[in-house]
């Protein structure tokens, strides 16, 4: 259930904005790319995250808990240079547009995690 609220947000992401993009030409060849993405998506966040926010903690502290934004962002970024070297059609476009995106994911997978029925 986690990799298809994953896959939802990147693509409520890639709608919304124009720098983060899905390159593949067809509508069946997006939803794989999009589920593809959000295995690699939670895979970065479940391996590198913890280590990266472990190392970084006390600049999320003297921060205020802001860095957070930019850990995610550059998890965001980390997937979509996975995903181009991979050839799997996913592309992210500046850090700028990467804090936007999260902040877009971190909304919609927050909301769908609040609709759909699991373990809390």
């Amino acid at each position: 259930m986690r990799v298809v609220v994953n896959a939802v947000a990147i693509a409520a992401a890639a709608w919304l904005l124009a720098g983060i993009r899905l390159t593949d030409a067809g509508r069946g060849d997006q939803l794989l790319t999009l589920l593809v993405v959000g295995v690699l998506f939670g895979v970065v966040n479940a391996v590198v995250r913890p280590v990266v926010k472990f190392f970084s903690f006390p600049f999320i502290l003297l921060t205020l808990g802001l860095l957070i934004f930019v850990i995610n962002a550059l998890m965001l970024m980390l997937t979509g240079w996975l995903s181009e070297q991979l050839g799997l059609g996913f592309s992210v476009d500046g850090f700028w547009t990467a804090i936007v995106g999260a902040l877009i994911i971190s909304v919609v997978s927050w909301c769908l995690e609040l609709v759909l029925p699991g373990d809390r």
